[in-house]
């Protein structure tokens, strides 16, 4: 059973898809099933450059920075996007990002903020908590 916001990704074809609303059924890409992401943690292997970081600014808002030294964002290897769920998972914000942008996302309010999650087109999925 998928739940809402799981993330799947098809091997054959690259396809990633987050689930709305959840449900029974298996999901299936190119003929195959899909392989459910689960979001890693700990960056130690890497040089904590996947795992998001949470900085408050100035103007009592935050960012979300994609590693404690950020994350190279280069043709071949880069962040494709940051996103930050609210604790009841009811509230997302997405931010695509592409080579050659900073792998970092402004947000004006933090209350609703539980955990952020990036993806890297090479390592997969990876979550912090604030």
């Amino acid at each position: 059973m998928s739940k809402r916001l799981d993330l799947y990704k098809c091997n054959i074809c690259g396809n990633l898809v987050e689930v709305v609303l959840s449900g029974v059924g298996e999901l299936v890409c190119c003929g195959e099933p899909m392989e459910y992401l689960d979001a890693k943690s700990n960056d130690s292997e890497y040089g904590e450059k996947h795992v998001p970081v949470f900085v408050d600014t100035d103007e009592n808002g935050i960012e979300v920075r994609v590693g404690s030294t950020l994350h190279p964002m280069t043709e071949e290897h880069y962040i494709q996007f940051i996103e930050t769920i609210s604790e009841d998972k009811n509230k997302i914000c997405r931010q695509y990002l592409s080579p050659q942008t900073s792998p970092i996302m402004v947000l004006k309010d933090k209350a609703d903020i539980k955990n952020a999650r990036e993806y890297c087109n090479l390592h997969g999925l990876w979550e912090s908590v604030m």
